[in-house]
């Protein structure tokens, strides 16, 4: 059999849940191009069965990571993670929760808070120290930050919507009528936490009230009522409209939804927002996408850092790529996690019927993307029919422009 073509045919082959009984020369070329061959395509069913304890529904949920593509390879550290991992601590004003290295490992660059604020609902005045980047995935918000030089910078915020707090710039958050946001927060740290910031009740409370008294040149019995304990997510009155409203000019505000796009096909679009057009968010870029059922994110990698991303809606695969070589593959789900160490080439895949929608969040200044295809295309062609047996004629048809989102190929 010839091993060239049987290789590609595996390719065309693979994918979860192929079931194809080895045999003798079916082994020696289907799955890895290492030895031994990998994948339940090479397998019988009786080798590749779980008679054991199984977690039903949680093994449904992860088809690539039961039975992988037979190009998966090598053992990479999990890449995979969940808000719905995380316990919410839940008061009277909303929740958060979260997701640190502590709690995923891969996720060294940056960490992750999930929220949601009451109509009313109070995240009381806080600084952290690290930069602050979030993107409204519902409702509406008020935001009030300080600035460097005392401006107070007040906003609403709706979905679609950035905000980037710089580390140590006191600001707020409120849910706004008629019922509150929930949003996603990215620090510039991956040991940052939402439970562990200077929050100004507890300054309040652990200064002798003389010092208070003189520093607001007010009578100590002013801070009699200050709280002994911190409120973090309170329930307050619930907003009304500001005399000052910034939103459209308060550089701290960014419409990522309502940019530009940076890539828009019949196969999906991506907004982005980095340094270059979102001025203030100089520690994170950010990217937006949307990938129609069956389009895919083409292969390509990220020079300059980790790729966070955090899902929204839809469901897909994403396939990972690195030195070693190292090769695996997981599905994603709404609210699920994933990080894609820098210079690891990867894609996803929408492997449902609706729109998948994705962020990708990168603790870089500036977006940075390299292109496997737009790569291929533009090298000497006889050099690359050297390396991958790809005639001259096929390569022509490669695209020279970074396509970005690529459809389902129709057979």
């Amino acid at each position: 059999m010839d091993q060239k073509f049987s290789r590609r045919t595996a390719l065309s082959l693979g994918g979860a849940g192929a079931t194809i009984a080895a045999t003798g020369a079916l082994a020696q070329t289907f799955g890895n191009p290492d030895r031994p061959p990998q994948g339940a395509i090479n397998a019988t069913p009786e080798a590749q069965s779980i008679p054991g304890p199984k977690n039903k529904p949680l093994s449904n949920l992860f088809p690539d990571a039961e039975s992988p593509p037979a190009t998966d390879v090598g053992g990479v550290p999990r890449f995979w993670s969940s808000f719905e991992l995380s316990n919410r601590r839940i008061q009277a004003g909303g929740w958060a929760r979260q997701v640190t290295v502590a709690d995923f490992p891969v996720s060294t660059e940056v960490s992750g808070v999930n929220m949601r604020l009451a109509a009313g609902g109070i995240r009381e005045l806080h600084w952290h120290n690290a930069a602050e980047w979030a993107i409204m995935t519902y409702g509406h918000c008020r935001v009030t930050v300080l600035d460097q030089d005392g401006k107070l910078w007040i906003g609403d915020v709706e979905e679609g919507d950035l905000w980037f707090f710089p580390a140590g710039f006191p600001h707020s958050l409120q849910g706004l009528g008629p019922d509150g946001c929930e949003f996603v927060i990215v620090f510039d740290s991956g040991e940052a936490s939402e439970f562990d910031t200077t929050l100004v009740t507890d300054w309040f409370a652990h200064t002798p009230p003389e010092v208070l008294a003189q520093n607001f040149n007010l009578a100590p019995e002013a801070f009699k009522n200050v709280p002994l304990n911190d409120l973090w997510i309170f329930q307050g009155k619930i907003a009304g409209s500001v005399g000052l409203d910034q939103s459209e000019d308060n550089p701290f505000l960014f419409r990522l939804s309502r940019s530009r796009p940076h890539i828009e096909n019949a196969a999906g679009v991506i907004h982005l927002a980095d340094s270059t057009n979102f001025k203030m968010s100089t520690t994170i870029a950010a990217a937006l996408e949307r990938l129609k059922p069956g389009a895919m994110r083409e292969l390509h990698w990220h020079p300059n850092a980790d790729e966070w991303q955090y899902w929204i809606k839809g469901h897909g695969r994403v396939g990972i790529f690195g030195a070693g070589p190292k090769a695996s593959t997981m599905d994603f789900s709404p609210g699920d996690l994933a990080v894609v160490k820098r210079n690891y080439g990867h894609y996803v895949l929408n492997t449902g019927d609706e729109d998948v929608i994705f962020l990708a969040v990168f603790r870089a200044p500036r977006y940075m993307e390299v292109s496997l295809a737009e790569w291929i295309a533009h090298l000497p062609r006889d050099l690359v029919t050297q390396h991958l047996n790809i005639p001259e004629a096929d390569l022509k048809k490669i695209a020279m422009q970074r396509q970005g989102i690529v459809p389902k190929r129709q057979k």
